[in-house]
């Protein structure tokens, strides 16, 4: 049975909104999730899904520590996951190598990782030597590389299908093909009014919806805008364990399933919400890759597609209170959604939980 007034709603049912009606479940709250697709069916189903801060971030601060942090709860995530769904989740800390290919580069990435370790991230220097030991198929002309032990990937998409089996088993209501259209926050809670007219009241509402999140409209706020930014990915049938780590180097980056099956991106674009598949920008990213590791990758990807990264003009994602209102924020994860989700989720379960007196 739909419960009359659930504790909480949200708004988007990706992998950050979907971990967080999870983890609120978990805690005893009554939770609706509506999205207007399916869950996890935007860019949690597109993501390559590399656990790696320590490329991602250049200098220490806030953010990276967030992002290390949320990188240390995946293990318990995982596991609590596959307990709650009965399903396994694709996962794996293979550790990520960031390369060079000149010696400028290499002394660049040797400073880097210096000031990284000082963060608290482990970091190993490999020459080119120890690198292609590794990894034999990349290119000769690499000169080395620093190696992140403790980083990995995961499969979003086995994520999702775990969240989609959690969810019910933990009493979460999820409403797919319903797009949340306006919140009005009042003294006691939120009216959510749905696009298809009905009208929900909760005690409080979190938007999670991504690249859409700024297009709900919350009643006496303005929400800082979101917007797409478009990437296009593409995947390769390949034979298990034939690439030990998540190879990085620029914008190139290489992440293989415990399946074989491995991915090569990306590109970023300013398009709006165009769900075209360039062929040029793919033949790009393959052409990349290959240079890379031309003795990993065949002659042309099997597949590709495209996802929107949730953006904002920040340059980290809104995971915050919207002014004094019973509303959250919880988008603009850009690159980093599948890594920073259990942390995103842990804080505002933290925050929502005692707000409702549950802590």
């Amino acid at each position: 049975m739909r419960p009359s007034q659930p504790d909480i709603l949200i708004a988007g049912a990706g992998i950050i909104g979907a971990s967080l009606a999870w983890q609120l479940a978990r805690k005893g709250c009554r939770v609706l999730v509506c999205d207007a697709g399916k869950l996890g069916g935007e860019a949690s189903w597109a993501g390559a899904g590399m656990l790696a801060p320590g490329p991602e971030y250049e200098e220490p601060g806030e953010w990276l520590d967030f992002a290390l942090h949320s990188l240390a709860l995946y293990t318990e995530f995982v596991g609590q996951l596959e307990e709650d769904s009965g399903l396994g989740v694709e996962f794996s800390q293979c550790g990520s190598l960031e390369i060079a290919c000149g010696e400028e580069e290499f002394s660049l990435l040797r400073d880097r990782a210096a000031r990284r370790s000082q963060s608290g991230i482990e970091t190993q220097i490999l020459p080119s030597s120890e690198l292609l030991a590794r990894v034999p198929q990349l290119a000769s002309s690499v000169c080395g590389a620093v190696f992140y032990p403790n980083e990995g990937q995961v499969d979003p998409r086995t994520v999702s299908e775990a969240l989609r089996a959690a969810l019910p088993r933990r009493g979460v209501e999820l409403r797919e093909q319903t797009r949340v259209a306006n919140l009005y926050p009042h003294g006691s809670g939120v009216d959510v009014r749905l696009a298809n007219g009905e009208t929900v009241s909760t005690t409080m509402a979190v938007i999670a919806a991504g690249a859409w999140s700024s297009q709900i409209a919350v009643a006496g706020y303005a929400l800082p805008e979101g917007f797409p930014v478009k990437g296009h990915l593409a995947g390769y049938r390949l034979p298990p364990g034939t690439l030990p780590h998540v190879l990085r180097f620029g914008h190139t980056y290489i992440v293989q399933r415990t399946t074989g099956y491995t991915i090569a991106g990306s590109s970023e674009e300013h398009l709006g919400f165009d769900r075209n598949v360039d062929a040029g920008i793919v033949s790009g990213i393959h052409e990349a890759a290959a240079r890379l590791a031309p003795g990993l990758l065949p002659a042309a990807p099997d597949d590709a597609w495209i996802g929107f990264r949730p953006a904002t003009v920040l340059p980290h994602p809104l995971i915050e209170q919207l002014g004094e209102s019973p509303v959250w924020l919880a988008y603009g994860h850009y690159r980093n959604g599948i890594l920073l989700a259990p942390a995103t989720a842990e804080r505002l379960t933290k925050v929502l939980t005692a707000s409702l007196g549950m802590d």
